[in-house]
């Protein structure tokens, strides 16, 4: 039995960057050979999505498929508990305790049980507890200037706050089934804190620990955490950081072992990816397809292209007006839907790599630092790239003015009124960015290296409208995009490449403190650098607030700093679009993981892309 619990409306949009055995028996439920074929823009990079790295839109997708979780959201963004992987209940308010138990038939694929023990990792790799150095980088280059300390140091890098409240190891109960987390604080969203754990704890302990047997790896890693063991979790903060990115399939079974409704079985570096359904699997969300496999097709046309042709059954492209007029075209045969993502475009700015928008360039003058940025932001045509790129997807689409609030939910008028996004008007504002310019006494031009993905064809359109405005403010913008296989590194570890990126944020929960990671002073999803004492307070008491009323007067007076500081500017929410053909049960959702959601309702109705007629002569 599954327990479905209404949670909050869409507050926040910033936890991903968005950009993808054999056959059971015939009791499971399985169709016999059956597959489905799905085109994703971006290949997966790395499965633990917790990490700097692995936090990302294109890896939690996959990871959905692969990795059971206690709680999923349905259609309506309501929170769904998966008890056949286990369940969780508050205990205690004062303090706030939570109990997380694992079902007893939730297995790794290597045959190792999943318990606390996988929790426990995803908690000290989350917290900051263990921590004991933090990166120095050169302001001029970006280059870490103590990479010895972190080496021998503890340095995991994911950054969970509401995880940090847990400041106590949490316990296991002697089964190691249970866990139990007692928070230093109260914490608003406290349902929605843990939900699963990419990265088995007995493959951390050993890759990074040299231990083969799996039961003694995964006690060395609690007892590491346990103990405080400053030398082995050294190591394993190493593994837990980079130890399980790959961009094929890799040689070591171990760095792929998933728990869920299906198994990796084939990567081939940037064409496609094979998930078959896992024999082992007991739990309630079961496949009816034998297989799906994930073609890596970045361009929208080619995605509906490869629809039109039957290579692939479904597909969630980047939507334009032409990818829609495409899928309209292709007939009855097409179901097809389009609405809005919960995903938004926005300019992030860096504010710590000695660039133009650092305060050390300029001697650590602070304010004029703050004015050179908010005239850069000033020149950035929001209206116009609303009005030519998705206006025709959307005739009541509009330039979005807040970092946390989607519009349409019911705090975001209440938001834009309050936020101060008034400072920054929809279309360009050259004459007012000249001005700003001007008061700081910097000499113009200057170069902005302005980072993208550069295979995306909106981002390329995007980049050359706010190159010429910004050219006629005095900034020159030079290129700094990448391919779209390494624009993710880029972005969260090449700072020292660039001065202002491009991208989008999608939501992966309906929690109150999501947007928490992207504006505090370290936050995992906080790229640019930027840190402000003040925002870092809210945000605490964000975390322990209930109230809405008084949740949205926090969010407001957060977002008043930071477009005062000019973080950076919002520019649209997403519009989406979805098609597929013979096919069932597909149930997309806004926010990740997308066309993914609900994969084991999927069934084949007839042909379908991995199904065709074996020629014959």
């Amino acid at each position: 039995m599954r327990a479905v619990a209404a949670v909050s409306t869409l507050a926040a949009g910033s936890l991903v960057l968005a950009a993808c055995s054999g056959p059971a028996e015939q009791d499971s439920g399985i169709s016999d050979s059956s597959t489905i074929t799905v085109a994703w823009e971006a290949p997966l990079n790395e499965l633990n999505t917790s990490s700097v790295n692995g936090n990302a839109t294109q890896n939690a997708v996959i990871t959905s498929m692969l990795n059971g979780a206690f709680w999923y959201y349905n259609e309506g963004l309501e929170l769904v508990h998966d008890e056949s992987f286990g369940t969780y209940e508050k205990i205690s308010d004062d303090p706030l305790t939570v109990k997380y138990t694992y079902a007893d038939d939730v297995k790794w694929s290597d045959g190792t049980p999943t318990d606390a023990a996988d929790l426990l990792l995803e908690w000290a790799g989350t917290s900051n507890v263990f921590n004991n150095v933090e990166a120095e980088e050169d302001p001029e280059t970006g280059e870490v200037l103590n990479q010895a300390e972190i080496d021998a140091g503890v340095y995991f890098d994911g950054n969970v706050p509401g995880r940090a409240l847990v400041t106590e190891t949490p316990e296991i109960s002697d089964d190691g089934k249970t866990i139990t987390f007692v928070y230093s604080k109260p914490f608003a969203d406290w349902e929605a804190d843990f939900q699963k754990s990419d990265i088995p704890a007995h493959v951390a302990g050993q890759l990074a620990l040299g231990i083969e047997d799996a039961a003694e790896a995964k006690a060395a890693v609690v007892t590491a955490i346990q103990e405080n063991d400053v030398e082995a979790l050294s190591k394993l903060s190493k593994v837990w950081n980079s130890g399980f990115e790959f961009t094929s399939l890799p040689s070591d079974e171990k760095v792929y072992v998933s728990n869920g409704a299906f198994l990796m079985k084939e990567y081939v570096e940037n064409s496609h990816m094979t998930l078959e359904a896992n024999p082992d699997y007991k739990g309630d969300l079961k496949p009816k397809v034998d297989s799906v496999t994930i073609r890596y097709i970045e361009d929208p046309m080619a995605q509906v292209t490869a629809l039109q042709n039957g290579e692939v059954d479904l597909i969630g492209p980047q939507a334009t007006a032409d990818v829609r007029a495409a899928i309209e075209a292709l007939g009855d045969d097409v179901t097809s839907l389009s609405g809005v993502e919960g995903t938004y475009e926005h300019v992030d700015l860096v504010f710590n790599n000695g660039g133009p928008f650092d305060p050390a360039t300029y001697g650590g003058d602070a304010d004029k630092a703050r004015k050179v940025r908010q005239a850069f932001l000033k020149a950035i045509p929001r209206q116009q790239i609303v009005d030519n790129l998705i206006v025709p997807l959307n005739p009541d689409a509009e330039v979005r003015n807040s970092f946390i609030i989607i519009p349409g939910s019911s705090d975001y008028d209440d938001m834009v009124k309050g936020n101060g996004s008034d400072a920054y008007a929809a279309a360009e504002d050259i004459e007012g960015a000249k001005a700003l310019l001007a008061e700081a006494g910097v000499t113009t031009p200057i170069n902005v290296r302005f980072a993208f993905n550069g295979d995306n064809t909106r981002r390329q359109t995007q980049f050359a409208l706010i190159t010429e405005t910004a050219a006629a403010a005095g900034f020159t913008l030079v290129d700094a995009s990448k391919p779209a296989t390494e624009w993710g590194t880029l972005l969260s570890s090449g700072q020292d490449q660039y001065d202002a990126s491009l991208f989008g944020w999608q939501s992966t929960s309906t929690a109150v403190t999501e947007s928490d990671a992207n504006y505090r002073t370290g936050g995992v999803n906080n790229y640019g650098g930027y840190s402000n004492a003040e925002v870092d307070a809210l945000f605490d008491e964000l975390q322990v607030e209930t109230d809405p009323a008084k949740q949205i007067e926090i969010q407001i007076a957060v977002e008043k700093i930071l477009w005062d500081d000019a973080f950076g500017t919002t520019i649209f929410q997403f519009p989406a679009i979805q098609a597929w053909k013979n096919i069932t049960g597909v149930t997309p959702i806004s926010i990740s993981p997308t066309i993914f959601a609900g994969f084991w309702n999927w069934e084949t109705t007839g042909t379908t892309a991995g199904n065709e007629p074996s020629a014959t002569s």
